[in-house]
């Protein structure tokens, strides 16, 4: 079953600290949409960040992402997507307005939370045998919680501590609005 058109494309990013469940919420969203009809991409930013060396100035290349995600946003957007499910990490309100005019459509925000202890223990399974890499998520989990706390850039949070992945994402795609 096919909805109908969107006239405009809505546009929502998932953000939250590493370990959150940015992306699996993301693809779950994605997924949701597909068997609802609705036209869609799912796009990690993380993966349009990966390249190297980065800039001196731009610890996390985020202009690289933002040069990427124009082009990738307006392939999906121009092959039919209604709805691009964005997972990633926004700061502030200014990466924000940069994320909002690279897809060039409103971008809502959805901030996902999670108590801290599990986020730890996420993390722990996915880099196990990476203490280096392990050791640096961790003390970035904390430091990027409260980072995205004081910045207030989201439009509406959803915790996902211990939900399954699916209720998580439905509750993601009802406050947007888009189911």
């Amino acid at each position: 079953m096919r909805a109908e058109r969107s006239p405009e494309p809505r546009v929502l990013l998932i953000n939250g600290t590493v370990g959150v469940g940015k992306t699996s919420v993301a693809e779950s969203v994605g997924d949701l949409l597909t068997h609802a009809g609705i036209p869609n991409a799912v796009i990690d930013l993380d993966w349009l960040r990966q390249s190297w060396p980065t800039p001196s100035e731009d610890r996390f290349n985020f202009g690289m992402m933002l040069r990427n995600l124009r082009s990738i946003a307006g392939n999906y957007l121009a092959a039919g997507a209604d709805r691009l499910v964005l997972a990633g990490v926004i700061e502030n309100q200014e990466d924000r307005k940069l994320c909002g005019d690279a897809v060039g459509a409103e971008l809502s925000v959805c901030r996902l939370r999670a108590e801290l202890p599990v986020i730890h223990q996420r993390l722990t399974r996915r880099h196990d045998g990476e203490p280096e890499v392990l050791r640096w998520h961790l003390a970035r989990a904390g430091e990027l919680a409260g980072i995205l706390e004081r910045a207030a850039a989201d439009d509406f949070t959803v915790d996902a501590t211990t939900r399954p992945v699916g209720e998580v994402a439905a509750e993601v795609t009802a406050k947007a609005g888009w189911l």
